[in-house]
């Protein structure tokens, strides 16, 4: 009788339970830390983007965000992928790209990252 007693009172996680939320842990970890990064250059671009607006022509625009994604290290987008229109008086640019990331064997994890002057 004690021994059935015991066995209800114990709670805990087996080795094999450990081992799963381990690997889960573990694969979590590496996507993030894939997905970071894109994450890093898409607030990169952002910011280039709305430095760039600064400019009167769409070839000035795009010079602007040139040079920044140099300074950024921006190499996902460039000046020429960047949308340029005119609202009123104000220069809106905006842009939109995707980033895959390579899960395993063929799948992908795809990040699409949308954006615009203010």
């Amino acid at each position: 009788m004690t021994h059935v007693k015991l066995k209800q009172q114990q709670r805990g996680l087996t080795f094999f339970g450990l081992l799963v939320v381990g690997i889960l842990l573990a694969f979590a970890g590496v996507v993030l830390a894939q997905v970071v990064p894109t994450y890093i250059e898409f607030l990169a671009v952002q910011k280039a983007v709305q430095r760039s607006s600064t400019g009167s022509t769409v070839a000035e625009v795009r010079m602007i965000f040139d040079k920044a994604a140099q300074i950024d290290d921006i190499t996902t987008i460039s000046g020429k992928d960047l949308v340029v229109s005119k609202e009123g008086s104000q220069v809106v640019v905006s842009f939109a790209y995707n980033r895959d990331i390579h899960l395993a064997g063929p799948a992908y994890l795809v990040m699409k990252y949308e954006g615009r002057s203010k």
